[in-house]
């Protein structure tokens, strides 16, 4: 299981989220992941927010990945030069 730092989405927009506060979500997605760091997106959401914070999330993550509890880990992508 990959570590990094741990985005659960509900963490950033609480009980219900609202497509008129995404750009606060992503702004706190970013803040959270931090530059360069390995980043696992997880926790209840809806389909739009995982694909925006993801997109915003590119270029910002060393390597995004989408954990869940069915699918296991899914690498987003992984810019990490091996």
């Amino acid at each position: 299981m990959v570590e990094g730092v741990i985005l659960d989405l509900s963490d950033i927009y609480g009980e219900t989220a609202k497509l008129a506060e995404l750009e606060k979500y992503i702004k706190k997605a970013k803040e959270l992941a931090g530059e360069g760091n390995d980043v696992v997106l997880t926790g209840p959401g809806p389909v739009w927010l995982y694909l925006k914070v993801a997109h915003a999330l590119h270029g910002v993550a060393r390597k995004l990945i989408f954990r869940s509890p069915v699918a296991g880990d899914v690498v987003i992508f992984d810019h990490n030069p091996r």
